[in-house]
C-alpha cells in the first residue's frame, strides 16, 4: 500500500518527526511505500527509503502554519493523484491534520489524524481562532489517534459527535535498539562535555532534553538547582524562544552566587549519544502530552524525574522514577537530591529501566487496512 503522512520530519527536529520516522520505517519493513510531507527546508530530502516531500512557504512566526496548512494541502492532492494513495495521515490536528483532512474529503482517501498533545491542550482549549479548525479536523477524520490517555479523553470531552467511536489510544514508541544502555563516560556526547564546556567530569550529570518553550518549565528546573544540596551538573539540551532568557537567567544567578554548574548546549541530532551522558533526566513541564525523550531515557537504563501531568504518569512507575509538582521547585530539588544520593534507589530505577522501556519498543501501526 501507499501512505502519505503530513507534519514535522527531519531535517526539523522534534518528537512528532521521530514518531513520523518509526511509522514509516515499519511500514517499509513491511513492504509499503511511505511518502512525508513536512514544512519547507533547504536540506530536504529522502531518508531511508522514505519519500520527503518539502513545501513552499516561509517560515515566519505565526504565519508559518497556516501556510503549510494551505501548501501541504496543495501538494497532498497532487501526490494522491500521482501515486494513487491509499491512506493519508496527519500529524498535529493543524495545520498537518487540516491538510489531511481537507485532501483526503476532496480525493475520498482514508485519513488518519494524531493528535500530539499541545495542539488540543493549548491549541484547541485556549486560542478561540483555531478551535473551530481543530473541531473541524476532528468531525471530517475517519479516524483519530491520541498518544496517550490523557490527550485521548481530553478529545472525548469535546463532546464532537460520534468522536468516542473514532478516537483510539496509539502510544508513541522508541527503538530500543538505537537507545541502550552505553556506560556514561563512553559517551562522545560526555567527552565533548569535558573537552569544550570544561564540565567537571567527576560531577553527576542531571540532564534535561527539550524544546525551551513555556510549556517544558525549564525555568522550575534553574530553581530547583538553587535549591539542591547536591553538587551535581546540571545540561541543557535543546533549543527555542526562552534560550536566551534562560541562559540570561542563569548567569544572573551565577554572578550573584546563588547557582554554578549549568550548560546550555543547543539543540542535537544525536539524542542517543546525548542520554548516556546523563545520570538522571528530568521533563518538568507543566503540561504533557506523552513525554518521548522519557521513553528514551528509560532506553538507555537511565532513571527519570517528570511532572505528574497528562501522559508522562503513565510512563513514569514507582520502579522507574518520580513525579513531581510542576509548580513546586523545592519537591523537583528534593526529589532529584533523594535519587543521586540513594545508591539502591538509583540502582533500582536504573535496573528497571530498560524493561520499562520495552513496553513501548513496539511500533505499532494504526491502520485498520493492513489487518
Amino acid at each position: 500500500m501507499k501512505i502519505a503522512m503530513v507534519g514535522q520530519f527531519p531535517p526539523h527536529i522534534g518528537g512528532v518527526g521521530v514518531h513520523i520516522r518509526n511509522l514509516a520505517n515499519e511500514l517499509i519493513k513491511q513492504g509499503h511505500e511511505v511518502y512525508v510531507i513536512t514544512y519547507p527546508h533547504k536540506d530536504i530530502k529522502d531518508i531511508d527509503g522514505i519519500h520527503v516531500i518539502g513545501t513552499k512557504g516561509v517560515n515566519v512566526p505565526g504565519l508559518r502554519g497556516l501556510f503549510f496548512a494551505i501548501n501541504a494541502k496543495k501538494e497532498l492532492k497532487k501526490l494522491i493523484e500521482k501515486e494513487d494513495i491509499d491512506i493519508i495521515h496527519g500529524h498535529y490536528l493543524f495545520p498537518a491534520g487540516w491538510a489531511a483532512v481537507k485532501a483526503g474529503k476532496s480525493t475520498g482517501t482514508k485519513t488518519y489524524v494524531t493528535a500530539h498533545g499541545s495542539d488540543m491542550f493549548e491549541m484547541y482549549n485556549n486560542k478561540a481562532y483555531t478551535r473551530p479548525l481543530i473541531k473541524k479536523v476532528l468531525t471530517d477524520a475517519d479516524i483519530v489517534l491520541a498518544v496517550s490517555n490523557a490527550l485521548k479523553d481530553e478529545i472525548i470531552n469535546t463532546k464532537i459527535p460520534n468522536i468516542k467511536e473514532k478516537v483510539r489510544l496509539h502510544w508513541n514508541s522508541v527503538d530500543v535498539n538505537k537507545f541502550k544502555t552505553t556506560k556514561n563516560n563512553e559517551s562522545k556526547f560526555k567527552k565533548e562535555l569535558v573537552h569544550e564546556f570544561n564540565i567537571a567530569a567527576d560531577k553527576l550529570i542531571i540532564l534535561f532534553v527539550g524544546n525551551l518553550i513555556k510549556r517544558k518549565n525549564v525555568g522550575l528546573l534553574l530553581e530547583a538547582k538553587k535549591e539542591m544540596k547536591t553538587k551535581a551538573n546540571l545540561v541543557i539540551v535543546g533549543d527555542g524562544p526562552l534560550k536566551e532568557s534562560l541562559k540570561a537567567k542563569a548567569e544572573k544567578e551565577y554572578l550573584e552566587g546563588n547557582l554554578d554548574n549549568v550548560y546550555f548546549t543547543g539543540s542535537r541530532t544525536d539524542i542517543e549519544d546525548v542520554m548516556p551522558s546523563g545520570d538522571l533526566i528530568v521533563l518538568p513541564s507543566i503540561s504533557e502530552s506523552f513525554g518521548l525523550v522519557l521513553i528514551e531515557a528509560l532506553s538507555c537504563g537511565k532513571p527519570v524525574i517528570g511532572s505528574n501531568v497528562g501522559g508522562i504518569n503513565e510512563i513514569i512507575t514507582e520502579d522507574v522514577g518520580l513525579l513531581i509538582d510542576p509548580n513546586d521547585s523545592t519537591d523537583l530539588a528534593n526529589a532529584i537530591d533523594r535519587i543521586l544520593n540513594d545508591k539502591d534507589l538509583m540502582e533500582k530505577f536504573k535496573s528497571n529501566a530498560r524493561n520499562r522501556a520495552k513496553d513501548f519498543g513496539e511500533t505499532k501501526l494504526p491502520y485498520d487496512e493492513l489487518n
